[in-house]
């Protein structure tokens, strides 16, 4: 058994465009890679699956001349995630696109943030170098030695 080398030159054809079209910030394109690579998929489950043959029915083909039906099964799901997760995409390029009147996706301002601090080389704010380059938990009671009472004379979790 031997692959037709044009459609596996079409499932990486159409698993490059589609990776390509995902590194971009516009939900549309992005929408097109997920379509390009969900055909992709297919067309791979189609050239794996071997030439057709028969029905896979039990007395109608014999057993040699049988098709696998098991790549049609997952060609059928693949179509139905592809066909969800398109649903999904468009649904927030079409939402993005009443918000902002562009569907680019934006940075996140957390992002911009680290990224700042990495390039000034500058620690977090909920970075505790004390304790040996653990994070500081935000709200956390500090070991004093005194476990009985905390700040207002409750205990938290412990026997008083």
């Amino acid at each position: 058994m031997s692959a037709n080398i044009a459609m596996v030159a079409l499932v990486g054809v159409l698993f490059a465009a589609g990776v390509y079209l995902l590194l971009e910030r516009s939900l549309t394109r992005v929408l097109i890679g997920v379509i390009l690579i969900g055909n992709g998929a297919n067309t791979m489950f189609v050239v794996a699956s071997g030439p057709a043959g028969g029905a896979p029915i039990v007395g109608l083909t014999p057993v040699g001349d049988m098709s696998d039906p098991l790549p049609q099964a997952m060609v059928l799901t693949a179509i139905v995630i592809t066909l969800g997760v398109t649903a999904f995409l468009l649904a927030m390029a079409y939402r993005a696109w009443q918000l902002h009147q562009h569907d680019d996706v934006q940075d996140d301002v957390e992002d911009a943030l680290i990224r700042r601090r990495a390039e000034l080389d500058e620690a977090s704010s909920s970075f505790d170098d004390s304790a040996g380059g653990t994070l500081d938990e935000e709200g956390a009671d500090e070991d004093n030695g005194d476990s009985a009472s905390v700040g207002s004379g409750q205990s938290h979790g412990g026997m008083s």
